[in-house]
């Protein structure tokens, strides 16, 4: 990467909304000069507002696309033309693995390296200091030009070995767990809300997940093979009386159906 120091270093950013716009200030705090791209947000103070990708992207040595998943294609292919040899895209949308390996092949067949960047963590509040996992032919020089930073801004970035897709791979993964935790929160808080005991069930779900370590993993999974089919009955309970107190039972009746193939001998996947 042809840059000696900071200040000398040009980086790209396409999509300047909430995670985006909190990147960009964070890379102008840090001296970094900072070219921005969105049509439809205004480029923050300190970022040079251009019009399109491929502008943004001409004489950058990183491009940080952090749009969305779904314009994730178009931005790449967009941005190609104001690229050179020696520029890194960098994809930081939460896409699926196959998305980021076709991003990659798009970014290795025009000549460049590409890092596949996964946000471990909510953007705002932490903007650059937000944990990231990347992999990806470009990911040590990303993590490098991340890591250069470091006088200015407090960055953690953990590369993997291996292709592009593996970043995003571990961190949708995560949220299979972290959000279906979540979804079955609030489900239940929904429903005892209804049944009028909300603040009781509160104080349980704190102390479960308070006290919560390996052997609760353990247990976790092991008490779901081996009572799976009384469990099966137990949640088609719960759904029931969610419907009975006019609470939708989406994850009431998604558990039941998953402990259902497992006393069938099934597995989860």
């Amino acid at each position: 990467m042809s840059f000696t120091s900071v200040q000398d270093l040009c980086v790209a950013v396409l999509g300047l909304g909430e995670a985006g716009g909190a990147i960009a200030d964070d890379l102008v705090t840090a001296g970094v000069r900072v070219r921005g791209y969105d049509p439809r947000v205004t480029a923050p103070p300190g970022v040079e507002d251009t019009g399109s990708e491929a502008e943004a992207a001409e004489g950058s040595h990183l491009v940080l696309s952090v749009n969305s998943a779904s314009d994730a294609a178009d931005a790449l292919r967009a941005g190609l033309a104001g690229t050179s040899s020696n520029c890194l895209w960098a994809d930081l949308n939460t896409a699926s693995p196959a998305l980021k390996r076709h991003l990659a092949e798009t970014a290795g067949d025009a000549g460049l390296a590409f890092a596949d960047v996964s946000l471990m963590a909510t953007v705002p509040g932490r903007g650059l200091r937000t944990p990231m996992l990347v992999s990806g032919s470009g990911a040590r020089r990303f993590a490098e030009t991340l890591h250069a930073l470091r006088t200015n801004v407090d960055v953690k970035v953990d590369v993997l070995d291996g292709p592009a897709g593996l970043a995003a791979e571990r961190k949708l993964l995560r949220s299979v767990f972290y959000k279906g935790l979540a979804a079955a929160v609030v489900e239940a808080l929904d429903a005892a809300r209804a049944a009028g005991c909300e603040e009781w069930l509160r104080e349980i779900i704190a102390e479960e997940l308070t006290s919560a370590n390996a052997a609760t993993l353990n247990r976790l999974v092991e008490g779901s093979h081996r009572h799976a089919v009384r469990r099966t009955s137990e949640m088609q309970a719960a759904a029931d009386m969610l419907g009975d107190l006019g609470v939708p039972a989406s994850m009431a009746t998604a558990s039941r159906d998953l402990l259902q193939r497992l006393s069938r001998g099934g597995r989860c996947g």
